[in-house]
């Protein structure tokens, strides 16, 4: 179920930061809780984050949740993660995850059910060895405005 703006009501902006460490056990908690879409935006993907992430992503999917993921074209890729991305991108398509591709993409950001915003600077599906921050924004309206800026809400 999407969340629905209620015009009447203000929406309150709730916000926490996390890093590296406490960013997937967060996330995980909201993917486990999405009931209708989630957006994740990652310039790359590597094997080992992909396959951290597929049981919550085959749940996702089970519970007919539309999974969308965007990320750099494969001949935009390192030429160090190349197989991993074209692994990791298979795999993602032959459960159902609708993956789109956006040249010279590095915006990292995760939308949950129209009503949770991850920002910051960790790729979500590649994330190995750097610090990094993460910002959780809970609001329908600021979530809006980032499906509008980026316009990806036009291909899912």
């Amino acid at each position: 179920m999407l969340l629905k703006r209620n015009k009447h009501s203000s929406d309150l902006v709730t916000s926490k930061l996390y890093d590296q460490d406490g960013f997937y056990k967060a996330f995980t908690k909201d993917l486990n809780k999405s009931r209708s879409r989630v957006i994740i935006e990652s310039p790359f993907l590597t094997r080992k984050r992909v396959t951290s992430l597929l049981p919550t992503v085959e749940k996702l999917i089970n519970n007919n949740v539309k999974v969308i993921v965007n990320t750099k074209p494969l001949d935009e890729q390192s030429p160090e993660l190349y197989n991993q991305a074209y692994w990791s991108i298979a795999k993602l398509q032959s459960m159902g995850v609708l993956v789109l591709f956006t040249a010279g993409h590095h915006r990292k950001l995760a939308t949950i059910d129209d009503g949770i915003l991850w920002e910051g600077s960790l790729n979500i599906l590649s994330q190995n060895d750097s610090y990094e921050i993460m910002r959780r924004i809970v609001s329908i309206n600021v979530v809006e405005e980032m499906l509008r800026f980026t316009t990806i809400k036009k291909w899912c």
